[in-house]
């Protein structure tokens, strides 16, 4: 994936002085007006997605993930992994480690079962959402508590916006009504809506009718917008998207959506460069 950026390298000569500016990435940085550009996109169906079935662990990756490697799906800004886990009856992924990455968990059905060595125990569920720093490192395993369902997740990564922090934790339960035709914040940088990311990051979540109509306003110059129609259908920022489709957003201060059927959708904003 490439991202606009301008450099401009002017040298002046007056007599023996001589000036040298630099300029770096005034359209992506500053947000200069006088040489502004279209609206990115990058369009991802959910067929193009990386894919493995485990048996126990059925999942798809947005990004570069595993055994998974395609180079022009590394990450979208500083979003690095959106995966869509469903984890069978009873099973799960044992204790293992994570360092300077913001990991969000977001059940859409069944009980995730979690445990840290923050000290951590706990299940989460449709309308919770759950966050670890991990920092200067973590262990910690999921699992699905119940052993005649699948729990069905998704699991999102974000590079922070500074290495080696002490590792924390946050969980929040969302009022559902909330979605109702509109866009609900449930992972914000300062934690006043939503859990809290160490990270220029607002995730929302809306179930909206068919019809339903708005824009979302970009939080400043260089930020772009990740969005996934969870069910039912939409059109973001001009292009059509389907169940599992997504399209990334960026070089505009704002993306307009229209649900063209009943819909639940998944915004994830996040810097382009950080």
């Amino acid at each position: 994936m490439h991202f606009c950026c301008t450099y401009i390298y002017c040298t002046y000569n007056f007599d023996m002085t001589r000036v040298h500016l630099l300029a770096l990435g005034l359209l992506a940085v500053t947000g200069w007006t006088q040489a502004q550009t279209s609206m990115n996109t990058v369009f991802h169906p959910a067929d193009s997605r990386g894919h493995a079935d485990h048996g126990w662990l059925d999942t798809y990756h947005s990004f570069s993930f595993a055994s998974w490697h395609n180079p022009e799906r590394m990450h979208f800004g500083a979003l690095r992994v959106l995966n869509d886990d469903a984890v069978t009856g009873g099973a799960g992924f044992g204790t293992h480690p994570h360092d300077n990455m913001e990991i969000v968990s977001i059940p859409l059905s069944g009980d995730l079962e979690h445990q840290d060595s923050m000290g951590n125990a706990t299940v989460i569920r449709e309308g919770d959402v759950q966050i670890m720093s991990a920092g200067t490192g973590i262990m910690h395993s999921e699992k699905n508590h119940n052993a005649g369902e699948d729990v069905r997740f998704l699991q999102i990564w974000v590079f922070p916006n500074e290495r080696d922090l002490t590792p924390t934790y946050g969980q929040i339960t969302m009022d559902l009504d909330d979605q109702r035709d509109k866009l609900q914040c449930v992972v914000s940088p300062d934690g006043s809506e939503g859990v809290q990311i160490h990270q220029s990051s607002w995730f929302h979540v809306g179930r909206l009718s068919a019809g339903w109509k708005d824009s979302y306003a970009l939080h400043g110059a260089g930020q772009g917008v990740y969005a996934m129609v969870l069910e039912g259908e939409a059109t973001v920022g001009g292009q059509p998207l389907g169940r599992r489709d997504a399209v990334g957003t960026w070089n505009t201060e704002r993306v307009d959506i229209e649900a063209t059927d009943d819909a639940r959708l998944l915004l994830i904003e996040v810097p382009m460069q950080w």
